[in-house]
């Protein structure tokens, strides 16, 4: 009976935690997208109001194994404007998607490489089965650093991807993502086509 009492308290405490680990973490998330949307360069006052994203979900938070890559000569990405920069590969992530094995490139751009302030700024452009319905047509983008990089792996978190500039307005030279990170699979989460056309 004491055994059976016992083992009943360490199952409440344990769905106890679990719950406040998953609000935790979703209070993390609103804080971040209120950051966002409040600060943000391009959308401004009631223009605000249309932005939109996925739920929330957990599991778009995932775990990678890194590899890096020698990359000395580079590439020009493409752009939805006239600036085209040149791009190197840093390494590739290798996850698990819906029970499905993918890959993204991570790249740094060669500008941003010679600048203090961002040269370990990691850029994760990619696009997925949402891309052009749910989510914005050219795809989106995530954000890392060198220092997020540990023991060769990373978090990559999902729920904070965001639409570049162009998904707002004309006029914008946004990073096109490579084919080579274009995801065989529905990433619903983060941020979803703004509402306002233009």
């Amino acid at each position: 009976m004491l055994r059976t009492a016992f083992l009943f308290c360490l199952l409440i405490s344990s769905s106890f935690v679990n719950a406040q680990t998953t609000k935790s973490y979703s209070d993390s998330i609103f804080a971040y997208r209120k950051d966002y949307t409040e600060n943000h360069e391009v959308v401004k006052d009631d223009d605000k109001k249309y932005f939109r994203f996925f739920p929330i979900d957990s599991t778009y938070r995932v775990i990678c194994r890194f590899e890096k890559i020698e990359d000395k000569k580079g590439f020009l990405m493409k752009s939805s404007g006239t600036i085209i920069n040149r791009y190197f590969k840093f390494g590739i992530l290798n996850f698990t998607l819906h029970d499905t094995a993918v890959s993204l490139y991570i790249y740094q751009n060669k500008s941003l490489m010679k600048n203090p302030e961002y040269k370990d700024y990691l850029f994760v452009p990619y696009t997925d089965n949402t891309s052009g319905y749910e989510s914005h047509g050219s795809g989106r983008y995530l954000d890392l650093s060198i220092g997020d990089i540990k023991n060769n792996t990373v978090i990559l978190d999902f729920n904070k991807a965001y639409n570049p500039y162009c998904a707002y307005s004309s006029g914008y030279s946004c990073p096109i993502p490579p084919k080579e990170n274009d995801l065989p699979v529905s990433v619903k989460a983060g941020e979803m086509e703004f509402a306002k056309p233009f």
